[in-house]
């Protein structure tokens, strides 16, 4: 019996040390193991840099009675079951739905405990963010070509020759080539994945200056985190500024936003994580993407050029590298296209269901901010219900 425990001891001490060292060399996994899948609130829990408001702030109007049919409307779900909008909201535990169509709000939903004035994070809608940073920092002659290298503006990275040969363009097409192992394949991969890492490091530029390049740069797309964090990191030292006071300065309070944003740093005065922690209220949002439908105006100033909005969110003649659902949509300029069916609509998508959503066609933006997602892709159906204009799922 005593040499039965002392076997058990010597396995739990082995697996407690085994743990410690883990620990010990990679800090960050502590946090994993805490947090584990982030929702949209685990943001408070790391360092933030506030983006301040507009000093004018634009509202849109309002209907005197808002259009509660949209919750009898049939949508599908994520088994392309066709289900009331209500039931959609509920199986997504959506946190806010906000349709606005020609400036004004047209119908909104929260869940307890959220507004449209609710601050929460947006994952990879962030991304969308580094896109327009991208675009306007081109037009202001601080970023001077897409296809200069990476380490033109990051010297510090010559010293890892995966990076030899990436220029912007690869990153803003996330064709760097650069090894990221996302959190698909079970808890174990999600432990150790490198968008786990991204997420809850201290310290993202160490870790950048130890990746590895798996594909030779511009040759295949993988969507993945890297590629916008060092896109971020570019615009902080091109721009002389970090990530948070340039967005704030160039985009933010020039577009009549009502409430601060923030982005989250892996440590304070660190590096933004501009792939997956921008925080933001659903009735700003969507002052982006009205920001869009006016081709990069707001009150007749040219905040992000035309040419940029129309060649974000217009994939011409180019074949695309992704289609994710139904709506066939691809990844370009970190926004998603459909190319099914009618041209005009593109999104900001999160995990957990975070969209913002924009129709061309319709005039229209919605905003969705979610604990998980209902699947599927209701938001053309329903801005074409709010146009009056017919529509129909494909057959597949």
């Amino acid at each position: 019996m005593k040499i039965f425990k002392r076997a058990i001891t010597c396995v739990f001490l082995s697996i407690v040390l085994l743990f410690a060292g883990l620990f010990i060399w990679h800090p960050y996994l502590i946090r994993v193991l805490w947090y584990r899948t982030p929702n949209a609130t685990t943001y408070k829990a790391f360092p933030q840099e506030t983006v301040n408001k507009s000093d004018s702030a634009f509202h849109f109007s309002r209907t005197s009675k808002m259009r509660n049919d949209l919750n009898a409307l049939k949508v599908r779900d994520g088994d392309k079951k066709l289900i009331s909008f209500s039931d959609y909201f509920e199986q997504g535990r959506l946190n806010a739905f906000i349709v606005i169509r020609n400036d004004t709000v047209l119908f909104e939903k929260y869940r307890i405990g959220y507004s449209d004035s609710t601050l929460t994070t947006i994952f990879s809608g962030a991304k969308s963010m580094v896109s327009i940073m991208l675009g306007q920092a081109l037009a202001a002659g601080k970023i001077r070509n897409l296809n200069d290298k990476v380490t033109a503006y990051l010297p510090e990275l010559k010293s890892n020759p995966a990076f030899e040969n990436i220029t912007l363009k690869h990153l803003l097409e996330m064709k760097s080539g650069l090894d990221f192992q996302d959190a698909l394949g079970g808890v174990v991969k999600a432990f150790f994945s490198d968008e786990a890492k991204y997420y809850y490091t201290h310290d993202m530029k160490a870790e950048l200056m130890k990746v590895k390049l798996v594909n030779q740069p511009g040759t295949v797309w993988k969507y993945k985190s890297i590629d916008p964090i060092v896109l971020g990191w570019v615009l902080e030292k091109a721009c002389g500024k970090s990530v948070a006071h340039n967005f704030e300065e160039n985009i933010w309070r020039k577009i009549g936003t009502e409430h601060p944003a923030s982005f989250g740093l892996d440590h304070p005065g660190g590096l933004a994580n501009t792939a997956s922690r921008f925080q933001v209220t659903a009735i700003d949002l969507a002052k982006i993407g009205r920001l869009y439908l006016h081709h990069g105006k707001y009150n007749n100033n040219q905040i992000v050029p035309a040419d940029w909005v129309k060649q974000s969110v217009n994939i011409g003649n180019e074949k695309p590298a992704s289609a994710k659902g139904w709506q066939k949509s691809a990844h370009h300029y970190l926004w998603w296209i459909p190319q099914e069916g009618d041209s005009g609509d593109y999104a900001a998508e999160g995990m957990l269901g975070q969209r913002l959503y924009v129709d061309s066609k319709t005039n229209t933006i919605i905003v969705q901010f979610a604990d998980h997602g209902a699947g599927d892709y209701p938001y053309r159906k329903i801005s074409r219900y709010f146009a009056g204009l017919p529509f129909s799922y494909p057959r597949n």
